[in-house]
């Protein structure tokens, strides 16, 4: 399972998962450089580490290499929620206070992704349909 990436890995796996295409080096520099100051060997060097972390792969192209992500943002993030809720020592527990933290427009998401996971489940009761639903986690449920 994948552990959290540092505030410079991150972001410069945001722009390789944004762009969606190889990236050398030096454009992933040019656009970072824009907010912060940094050296190319900096960058690269991240680059490398993500390399052989599995989080991107790289071909030559010339004198350089292009890197293209291993797998998506959003599989990542995924992974992380799962790694998060496995070391739980009450799993149940802990999806109820998550879900309790999210937005109607997280629950909404969930509800959708629910849909297109399980497509022949009945509709699960909204949240807050069920009188326990307003009691909150600290009832044991």
């Amino acid at each position: 399972m994948p552990r959290q990436l540092g505030e410079l890995e991150d972001a410069v796996m945001t722009r390789v998962w944004q762009w969606n295409r190889p990236v050398t080096v030096r454009e992933v520099l040019e656009d970072l450089q824009q907010e912060r100051s940094i050296a190319y060997t900096t960058v690269m060097t991240v680059m490398d580490n993500l390399h052989q972390k599995g989080w991107v792969r790289r071909e030559v192209e010339g004198r350089a290499y292009r890197y293209t992500a291993v797998s998506t943002r959003a599989a990542y993030s995924a992974a992380l929620m799962n790694e998060a809720w496995s070391h739980s020592d009450n799993p149940a527990a802990a999806l109820v206070a998550f879900f309790g933290m999210m937005s109607a427009e997280q629950r909404d998401a969930l509800r959708d992704a629910m849909r297109i996971v399980s497509p022949d489940a009945p509709d699960a009761p909204e949240v807050g349909d069920h009188p326990a639903d307003d009691a909150g986690p600290e009832t044991g449920r």
